[in-house]
C-alpha cells in the first residue's frame, strides 16, 4: 500500500499509483462513471471511478459516499489541463472512515447568520479555505518584509493596567487583586523595545470593546506594529509604502489559484506599489468638499469620506497632518504647525478604508508631560513611559496595521468577518 500523500503534491507523482487522506467535497455520476470532488485540506483534485475497473465492493462503497464522507483513496495520478490543479486521480479504490449524515451545509444557498452558526465547518467550502490560505501567506510576508530589514519581533503583553490610547473601550478584567484590560495596542511596549533594540515589530491579537457593527470591524482582531528608533515621519511612510507592496506582490506571486476562486481582480492589485500618492488631511478636506460633501476642518473621517478620496486613487494612498485634537497623545507635532501632527493613515482603494494609522512619536519629556495632563493620563500608570523620554529620547516612528482588513481588501471581500477562522463581533462569541 502506498505511504499517504497530499493533494497538492500530486504534481510530483504524474503516472504513479498514489493514496491520500481525504473529504469528499462533491460527487456526480455519468453512467458508468463517477467523479469525486476530493479535498485534503492542501487542495482539491477530482478522482474519476470507472466501473469496469474497479472491483464491486469499490463501486458500492462509491455509492454510499455522503457530502464530508471521510475516506482513503487510492488511484493513479493523471495530467489534466482542464483540472485546476492540472491534475486528476484515476481511483482504483478506497477505505471509507466515515459516511456522513445530514452535512448542514449543503450546495444551495445559505444565510449569513445560518453559515456563522456552523462556522466550524463553513471553514470547508472552497472559498474560506482561498481567504486562509491568502491569509496565512500575508502572514508570512509580513515576517519576511521584517525578518529580512533588520528587525527584532518582540512580544508585547496581553493583559495590561492601562490603555494605549486613553479610550474606555476596554475588556476589563482582575489581575489577582489590581484591575487590568485586555489590550487594544502593543505599541506603547514596542517604543519601549525600540530603545533597547533599534528596529522591532509586534504581532498578535489585541481587543476593542467598541460597540461598532459595520463590514470594517471586529471585537478581537490581529496587529503588526513595527517601532523605529532614529526614524522620522518621512521614513517612516517609505517604510510603510514597501511594507504593503511586499505583502500585495507576496500573495500574487504565491496564491494565483486561491485568487481565482475568490474571482478577485488581480489587476487592481497588480497597481499596488511603491510609491503611493500622499495627500494632506488639508487637501482630502478640499478634495470632500468639491465632491459635496459638508465637510468641517477638525472632524475626523468616516468610512464614505475615505472610499470617496480612495476612488480618486488606483493604489493605496496616504492622509498625512491630520488635525492635533483629533489624534491620539503620543503623536509628533509638526514644528512649524502644532496645530496637526505628524502622521498619516494608509487608505486601502476599493472602499476597504484604513489599514494603516501611524505617527512620528513624540520624543520631548516636556511636552508628553503636558500632553498626559491635557487627556488626564494617570503619571503613576504611564511613569514608565515617560522613563523612555528621561532615559536617552531620541526621534522614533512607528504604525500599526489591521491584519484583518489587509485580508478582506487583498480578497475583495465584502465583510471582515471571513477573514479570521473564528470571528468575534459585536453579537456573535460562537463557535
Amino acid at each position: 500500500m502506498p505511504e499517504l500523500t497530499t493533494i497538492r503534491e500530486l504534481r510530483n507523482y504524474a503516472g504513479q499509483t498514489v493514496r491520500i487522506g481525504c473529504w469528499l467535497h462533491n460527487k456526480r455520476s455519468s453512467g458508468k462513471i463517477r467523479f469525486l470532488q476530493l479535498r485534503d485540506g492542501t487542495g482539491f483534485v477530482q478522482g474519476v471511478v470507472v466501473k469496469n475497473e474497479v472491483d464491486e465492493a469499490t463501486w458500492e462503497a462509491v455509492s454510499r459516499l455522503s457530502q464530508e464522507s471521510s475516506l482513503y483513496a487510492t488511484g493513479v495520478v493523471r495530467e489534466d489541463p482542464r483540472s485546476p490543479g492540472g491534475y486528476e486521480l484515476s481511483v482504483t479504490g478506497l477505505e471509507i472512515i466515515q459516511i456522513t449524515e445530514d452535512y448542514p451545509i449543503t450546495p444551495k444557498e445559505h444565510g449569513i447568520d445560518f453559515l456563522m452558526d456552523r462556522r466550524h465547518l463553513w471553514l470547508r467550502a472552497p472559498r474560506q479555505r482561498a481567504v486562509m490560505v491568502i491569509r496565512a501567506r500575508i502572514i508570512r510576508a509580513v515576517q519576511e518584509f521584517f525578518d529580512s530589514n533588520g528587525f527584532t519581533r518582540v512580544d508585547p503583553p496581553i493583559l495590561t493596567p492601562s490603555s494605549c490610547e486613553g479610550t474606555t473601550n476596554l475588556f476589563h478584567t482582575k489581575y489577582f487583586d489590581e484591575d487590568a484590560y485586555l489590550t487594544q495596542s502593543g505599541q506603547l511596549y514596542m517604543e519601549a523595545a525600540a530603545m533597547a533594540l533599534g528596529r522591532v515589530y509586534s504581532f498578535g491579537p489585541t481587543f476593542r470593546a467598541e460597540k461598532s457593527k459595520t463590514r470594517r470591524h471586529l471585537i478581537e482582531f490581529w496587529m503588526v506594529e513595527p517601532e523605529m528608533a532614529f526614524v522620522d515621519h518621512e521614513e517612516n511612510l517609505r517604510v510603510q509604502e514597501r511594507f504593503v507592496s511586499h505583502i500585495v506582490q507576496s500573495v500574487l506571486t504565491n496564491c494565483r489559484r486561491e485568487l481565482e476562486t475568490l474571482g478577485r481582480d488581480v489587476s487592481k492589485l497588480e497597481r499596488v506599489q511603491a510609491p503611493f500618492p500622499r495627500i494632506t488631511y488639508d487637501e482630502a478636506v478640499t478634495m470632500l468638499r468639491e465632491m459635496g460633501f459638508e465637510f468641517s476642518w477638525g472632524d475626523d473621517f468616516g468610512a464614505p469620506h475615505e472610499t470617496a478620496i480612495a476612488e480618486k486613487f488606483d493604489r493605496p494612498v496616504f492622509i498625512t497632518h491630520y488635525p492635533t485634537a483629533i489624534k491620539a497623545f503620543y503623536m509628533k507635532p509638526q514644528p512649524d504647525r502644532p496645530e496637526v501632527v505628524l502622521c498619516a493613515d494608509l487608505i486601502a482603494p476599493e472602499g476597504y478604508g484604513e489599514i494603516i494609522g501611524g505617527s512620528q512619536r513624540i520624543d520631548d519629556p516636556e511636552l508628553l508631560a503636558e500632553r498626559f495632563r491635557e487627556h488626564e493620563l494617570s503619571e503613576e500608570a504611564y511613569g514608565w513611559y515617560m522613563d523612555l523620554r528621561r532615559y536617552g529620547t531620541v526621534p522614533h516612528s512607528g504604525f500599526g496595521l489591521g491584519l484583518e482588513r489587509v485580508v478582506a481588501w487583498i480578497c475583495g471581500l465584502d465583510h471582515v468577518r471571513e477573514t479570521i477562522a473564528f470571528p468575534r463581533m459585536l453579537y456573535r462569541l460562537y463557535p
